[in-house]
């Protein structure tokens, strides 16, 4: 006998939603992913890092502190940070290396005072005793490369040291850097005074949660570490010593209107288009501090008539 049936005879005309739904066939069992096929683990990879659909944006916030290590001297908590992250990503397609997903972005972290909570825009270095302007990291853009399921030579794509513990899945991610800095001459493979950081991204995840293919995105857990000279803005010339930042987060289900009202308050009022991702066709060169402070640098002495003092001998 058929559910319709069966409610006639109950003198009803139809069945309620849920009853229907509680007494039809089982849905097919879950899409797993399997990070060991280079497809899935692409697949994986953009579920971690991207919003539900091609296009859409996923915000990243991050919580944490800012450390000054100089030699001789026991760390100083300089700061607190609230940090967030607007992306999103595209499809991209190679004839050799198959379809794939890259990701624009923008990025803005605060300075507040560690008993305050409050935006520090002035600050008073401990190490020189010189009161300096505070420059927040307002980075726009940073991109990513695209990522497809083969590498150039053929490699297929691996997410690395992938692990899993129980009901868990950890991804770290470790990016060393040195180049040249921005703000140098152009003779520092000869002088030294290179830009060198490392930046370390740990993500968590639910293991249900990131490798079923049937829901449309998840929502990792994320701790970032880095380490780093020391800031432009702090006027620190050449005292040794480095910057620590370690700080905790999430990808936010409710996107921007889930962050921190700090965090919202200060871009709305100063940063307005960091309220969203650049757009998707985005070929812009990245900005890191160091970038940032250049530009605004040279803007400021542009507008006031000031010139950089050179002394050649």
């Amino acid at each position: 006998m058929t559910i319709r049936k069966i409610f006639a005879a109950l003198g009803m005309t139809a069945a309620p939603a849920a009853l229907a739904m509680a007494l039809a066939p089982a849905q097919a069992s879950a899409q797993m992913l399997d990070p060991a096929v280079a497809e899935d683990a692409l697949e994986i990879s953009k579920r971690l890092q991207c919003g539900e659909a091609d296009g859409e944006t996923a915000v990243y916030h991050w919580s944490g502190n800012v450390y000054g290590r100089s030699p001789g001297q026991p760390d100083i908590l300089l700061f607190r940070g609230e940090g967030m992250n607007v992306r999103r990503c595209v499809e991209v397609t190679d004839p050799e290396r198959g379809t794939g997903w890259r990701m624009v972005s923008r990025e803005v972290m605060l300075m507040l005072d560690p008993e305050t909570g409050e935006v520090v825009d002035e600050w008073t270095n401990p190490y020189t005793g010189k009161t300096v302007k505070v420059m927040q990291i307002h980075n726009d853009p940073v991109n990513g490369r695209p990522n497809y399921p083969r590498a150039a030579d053929g490699t297929p794509f691996s997410l690395g040291t992938l692990k899993e513990a129980g009901p868990y899945v950890f991804i770290p991610f470790e990016v060393p850097l040195f180049y040249t800095n921005p703000l140098a001459g152009d003779y520092q493979n000869y002088v030294g005074n290179m830009y060198h950081a490392m930046e370390i991204f740990d993500f968590a995840a639910l293991k249900d949660e990131l490798y079923d293919a049937s829901r449309p995105t998840a929502y990792p857990m994320i701790s970032w570490v880095r380490v780093s000279q020391w800031a432009p803005w702090m006027e620190m010339g050449g005292r040794p010593g480095q910057m620590v930042f370690n700080a905790m987060g999430r990808k936010l289900p409710g996107g921007f209107e889930e962050l921190p009202a700090i965090l919202k308050d200060e871009i709305r009022a100063n940063y307005p288009i960091y309220e969203d991702a650049p757009p998707a066709d985005d070929t812009r060169r990245n900005e890191t501090t160091w970038t940032k402070f250049k530009l605004l640098t040279d803007q400021e002495r542009a507008a006031s008539g000031d010139a950089p003092a050179h002394s050649g001998h």
